[in-house]
């Protein structure tokens, strides 16, 4: 199958999802994860349709999107991976929302990044909510004080994002997620991914991130 074949199956297993839950298909947004995945393949995603794409790494992502950004004004790129706070600016030059804000210094980094190149990507707190020690993430107990003080900046606040746990249900994490989004009040709830965002469809996602579905198994 085609990226093109591959992206309307997707989509289609979206709607199929969301009418499942008794949800529309346009409450929920489909973000294309291209991490590794060369010009060809963004270019055979973008004629097929997609604009909204996600990245893993700063570096990677700025030696491949600015030129098909210049030709596709309505491109949106967001940050779903870690940052670094000596990427803060590089990445607030890039990226349209990043996803992965976790901690108080990185908040500060993005702060000032801002402020320096002028311009404020929206953001979505990221939440460790399996609190294992190998992934980024706040701590659940921790993130309505980082999303008190991601409103307290100015930066855009958008949402949470997770990572479950990789064995298991994920849906009491998903469920954990939406929990922390509700009490704050917040709209956009990223989680969900190739093996798991019809579970997460069902349980409120609006944004699931989908990788190896549209592009093929990477390393």
């Amino acid at each position: 199958m085609t990226i093109a074949d591959n992206l309307a199956l997707v989509r289609r297993r979206i709607a199929e999802a969301a009418a499942a839950a008794g949800r529309r298909a346009e409450e929920v947004t489909l973000v294309a994860v291209s991490k590794t995945v060369e010009t060809p393949g963004l270019e055979a995603a973008l004629a097929a349709g997609q604009r909204l794409f996600g990245e893993n790494r700063v570096q990677e992502a700025e030696a491949k999107w600015p030129p098909l950004k210049a030709r596709h004004p309505d491109l949106r790129l967001r940050l779903i991976g870690p940052l670094q706070t000596n990427k803060a600016k590089e990445a607030v030059r890039l990226f349209d929302v990043i996803e992965t804000v976790d901690r108080p210094r990185l908040l500060d980094a993005l702060v000032k990044a801002a402020e320096q190149v002028g311009r404020r990507p929206h953001v979505l707190v990221q939440v460790n909510v399996g609190r294992e020690p190998q992934k980024a993430g706040v701590d659940p107990d921790a993130a309505d004080a980082l999303i008190a003080a991601v409103r307290a900046s100015g930066l855009p606040l958008d949402g949470v994002m997770c990572i479950p746990p990789a064995e298991g249900d994920p849906a009491p994490f998903f469920d954990r997620l939406a929990g922390i989004a509700r009490r704050n009040r917040l709209d956009q709830l990223s989680m969900g991914m190739s093996g798991d965002f019809e579970i997460a469809i069902r349980r409120g996602a609006t944004h699931v991130r989908v990788g190896s579905a549209i592009f093929g198994a990477r390393g």
